[in-house]
């Protein structure tokens, strides 16, 4: 199988299966002498952790990386940092339970990757979907944690602002409040709703999809470059790769082709500061592929988890008709568990952008006013 990596300049490739030994990723092209230890990634790992509330996988990972390579305790100062080289990150697997699936593993599940897999390389590990599970998303946010490190003065949040058709009041908005509830969402009220909602469809043994929002602030204009290497375009493939996304948006979205050509375009004043000034965000931060300043905005759909109680009319591959019940530990909203993730893809994409950018344009920049 290959497409394990992605990226240009900060270049990741992840490995491992849901129910292997371990799992992890390869970073290479991170710059040297940038302070990195485990702790600096395991926070970012334990947002995403399973286990945490009766709303996600009961499995029990505690997911603990370890730096394998690629940083070593520079004498001067007795900081481990970066050396340039590749860091090697891998995450152990604790507890698997293959023998959940062992009266699956001649069937296909609908929506999930199993047919497919099957078709394209005539075999598949069928212990928790192997690569196509959500556990190898550990790897990209253990990869997205030494992203942020290389750009530290960009803020990268998100948070889930719809569940099923259920949206958040935005003028309920609060990031503090993404940490008090176990959906990181910014609105409380929505987020007790949110409580009662999906016990309800937790318990009918079924699933539901999830809307996340990803703000970059911090991020200069100038990065991205046209036309193959626009940044809203490299923000939409990085996240539309994660597990059970079907959509990606960039600021407006698709609600501007509701709106008419003035009330879509970001007017530009200059602010008491002398700086440009944007009025509004529907571009997300992104004009002609480059970052204009603004916040970066990004939103992406995630589907219904796939692995469900109920059951559901499928075939195996001996050729039956047959119908299936999925067993085992899953998350009843993977939408939840996908905030870090989708944070952690934005990183990598911005790391790769600043590095890219700093390759091409240098320090310098050919601009009329002071930014």
């Amino acid at each position: 199988m290959s497409h394990n990596t992605f990226g240009h300049l900060f270049r990741v490739t992840t490995f491992g299966e849901s129910h292997g030994p371990a799992l992890g990723c390869v970073v290479d092209g991170c710059p040297p002498l940038i302070p990195l230890v485990e702790t600096d990634i395991q926070a970012f790992l334990d947002k995403r952790r399973p286990g945490q509330s009766r709303f996600t996988t009961q499995r029990r990972e505690p997911d603990a990386v370890k730096i394998l390579s690629g940083v070593f305790v520079e004498e001067r100062t007795g900081r481990q940092v970066t050396t340039g080289t590749p860091i090697a990150l891998m995450i152990e697997n604790v507890d698997q339970r293959s023998k959940d699936y062992s009266d699956i593993k001649d069937k296909y599940r609908p929506g999930h990757a199993d047919f497919t897999y099957d078709l394209k390389y005539g075999i598949r590990d069928y212990r928790g979907g192997g690569r196509s599970s959500a556990r190898e998303t550990a790897a990209r946010v253990a990869a997205g944690a030494v992203a942020r490190r290389v750009i530290p003065e960009v803020s990268i949040r998100g948070a889930l602002v719809q569940m099923g058709p259920h949206r958040i009041d935005r003028t309920n908005w609060d990031w503090a409040e993404v940490d008090n509830n176990p959906f990181f969402c910014p609105d409380a009220k929505a987020a007790a709703f949110f409580a009662d909602y999906l016990d309800g469809i937790r318990k009918d043994g079924s699933s539901i999809g999830a809307v996340i929002e990803i703000v970059a602030e911090g991020v200069p204009p100038g990065w991205g470059a046209p036309v193959y290497g626009k940044l809203d375009a490299e923000l939409a493939a990085a996240l539309m790769s994660v597990n059970a996304v079907k959509g990606v948006e960039i600021g407006a979205g698709f609600a501007a082709a509701e709106l008419f050509g003035k009330a879509n375009a970001d007017e530009i004043r200059f602010g008491n500061d002398g700086k440009p000034l944007f009025l509004s965000n529907n571009a997300g931060g992104i004009l002609g592929g480059i970052s204009t300043g603004q916040p970066v905005v990004a939103r992406f759909a995630v589907k219904p988890t796939s692995s469900i109680l109920q059951p559901r009319a499928t075939i195996d591959r001996h050729g039956h008709e047959t119908e299936i019940e999925t067993k085992g530990r899953h998350d009843p909203c993977v939408g939840i568990r996908a905030v870090p993730v989708g944070e952690a893809m934005v990183a990598c994409v911005l790391a790769d952008a600043f590095l890219r950018h700093r390759g091409q344009i240098g320090e310098g920049r050919a601009w009329p006013f002071p930014i």
